[in-house]
């Protein structure tokens, strides 16, 4: 979700709320304590160098069983986190401590933000040195007597 979104999203809740993926809310008394923007610059293992920027909000619980944000207070802050920092429409990435600090993709299912799980990839697999994924056969449909699954045929 990019930062324009949540801007269109935010007046039309009456809270706000955030769950993980596997259904878990934040508690709702949460604290946003930062709205940045985060830039890296890096190298692939390709060689490529790469830069990416995104929109980091983190989330904090503190002792402060009472807190709610609402979503005008939650606007505020991203208003004046474009005008002091100058912070561009990015896509959002959200900080949040569970087990340990945890980095995740930021979506809507409608009612509430849904904090989605970040995966690695490898963004130069043509110079990765990594092989190729073989093709895959399903084995229940093929037949003993076929060719295809006799030994050395490649089947397996």
């Amino acid at each position: 979700m990019k930062l324009s979104e949540i801007k269109q999203i935010l007046p039309t809740l009456d809270n706000v709320a955030f769950q993980l993926e596997n259904g878990t809310f934040v508690p709702e008394h949460f604290h946003v304590t930062e709205v940045g923007q985060i830039t890296k610059n890096f190298i692939d293992c390709g060689g490529v160098i790469r830069t990416e920027k995104v929109v980091s909000f983190q989330l904090w619980n503190a002792d402060d069983f009472e807190h709610r944000l609402k979503p005008a207070k939650l606007l505020n802050i991203i208003q004046l986190s474009e005008e002091k920092l100058g912070i561009e429409d990015a896509e959002i990435e959200v900080e949040y401590q569970s087990e340990t600090i945890g980095k995740y993709d930021l979506d809507f299912n409608g009612k509430t933000f849904v904090l989605k799980n970040k995966t690695t990839a490898c963004l130069a697999q043509d110079a990765c040195g990594l092989p190729s994924e073989k093709q895959k056969k399903n084995l229940a449909e093929l037949s003993v007597n076929q060719t295809v699954c006799k030994p050395n045929s490649g089947c397996c």
